[in-house]
């Protein structure tokens, strides 16, 4: 007879929780002794649009992953095989190029609902237990983690804490704001995306998966900027983004709603207690800056279901050698990917002279020396696998 509730406890449903779910589930000789602790597991698909205005730029690890291994593809995505990656008012820009890197693109950008109800489609046959719960508590007892649920409490062997709780440890207030809208731009380029460091900070476009002309546009600057920028008339907003951005795309035709959110880095340990682990955005929070985060977050996924494999076959085991595996595993990955992202915009965002002239010349040199420029490509396309 089982001594917990439940073997593994996965609290939070979000992208990350649900991908974590369906590769346990895999493994696992009795999906039912998965639970996952998360909201509207029931939605239909007609419910689900419109609710969160996000996109996500999925990079090729991650598509391969969620299309190949999770078959969970939603209908709607943009491929993208070219990045462009430019300072404004500096020289020197830097082209990603999927032929170059051997792959047929460079990842594809999703609605965020859309990725979230194919995987919760996907986790309603999977097998696993689904408890509602709008607040997933743990607390730490001996050999095992208590969980809390809108019904009351379960036990597990070991708990994933997905819920995009922000971590305690390394933390840095930006001192920014992410903008986020839809353009429809006048000369779209198929395939191309863009990341442009401006003296605010950086301004993405990227392709749209309503249609080939729209772009999905992701603006960081200050707060008070950025609500400036939110209220600002239609033209004027455009005009402020032509200012920003440039030309490449034509004119850029604002077609919805400006959201903002506020952006802060955190970071803390993969392993939070003994029975405990961390992962995606309750690992760590990064910076919009090359749309790391839930790809981090995957790759944390597929790193911990290759750590549990031999375990899940056996949970009579003591599961902590398998689960300090995982976090030394992680850790590599996890802190180079949160120094790029972190280092990037603040770097670029400097109002030193001499820096802003090396940062011209640092991209310079990525797009005309491959050796320079495909490590970091690499790391961005699918990072440190071990």
């Amino acid at each position: 007879m089982n001594a917990t509730d439940y073997d593994i406890a996965i609290c939070g449903a979000g992208p990350v929780g649900a991908s974590l779910a369906l590769m346990l589930a895999a493994q696992h000789p009795s999906p039912s002794r998965i639970a996952v602790l998360g909201k509207n597991f029931n939605l239909a698909s007609t419910e689900h649009a419109q609710g969160d205005p996000r996109t996500l730029a999925l990079n090729h690890g991650s598509r391969r992953l969620i299309l190949n291994q999770l078959k969970a593809w939603p209908e709607r995505a943009s491929l993208m095989r070219t990045v462009h990656v430019s300072q404004k008012g500096r020289l020197g820009r830097c082209l990603i190029q999927a032929d170059e890197l051997g792959v047929p693109d460079l990842g594809a950008v999703v609605h965020y609902d859309d990725l979230l109800w194919a995987l919760h489609a996907r986790l309603r046959d999977s097998g696993v237990t689904l408890l509602p719960a709008q607040q997933a508590r743990t607390h730490s007892a001996p050999k095992q983690i208590l969980v809390d649920h809108d019904a009351g409490q379960a036990t597990a062997l070991i708990a994933v804490q997905c819920d995009g709780v922000r971590p305690s440890g390394v933390r840095r207030d930006y001192g920014q704001h992410a903008l986020l809208t839809t353009v429809r731009a006048s000369q779209p380029q198929t395939g191309w995306a863009y990341e442009r460091f401006t003296e605010y900070g950086p301004f993405a476009a990227l392709p749209h998966p309503d249609a080939p002309d729209l772009y999905a546009i992701v603006w960081c600057n200050s707060p008070e900027r950025s609500q400036s920028l939110s209220e600002l008339p239609v033209e004027a907003f455009q005009a402020a983004m032509l200012q920003a951005f440039g030309e490449r795309l034509g004119h850029l035709e604002l077609v919805s709603k400006r959201h903002i959110f506020p952006l802060a880095f955190h970071a803390g340990p993969s392993r939070l207690s003994e029975r405990l682990l961390a992962v995606g955005n309750a690992a760590q929070t990064l910076h919009p800056v090359a749309g790391q985060g839930l790809n981090l977050g995957l790759r944390d996924v597929a790193q911990l279901s290759q750590c549990l494999a031999a375990w899940q076959a056996d949970c009579s085991q003591n599961p902590d050698p398998f689960l300090a595996r995982y976090a030394r595993l992680r850790r590599p990955d996890r802190w180079l990917t949160a120094a790029i992202t972190d280092t990037l915009p603040r770097l670029f965002a400097t109002k030193n002279p001499l820096i802003q002239h090396a940062c011209g010349l640092g991209l310079l040199a990525m797009d005309t020396l491959p050796f320079a420029r495909q490590p970091f490509a690499r790391q961005l396309l699918q990072g440190m696998r071990a």
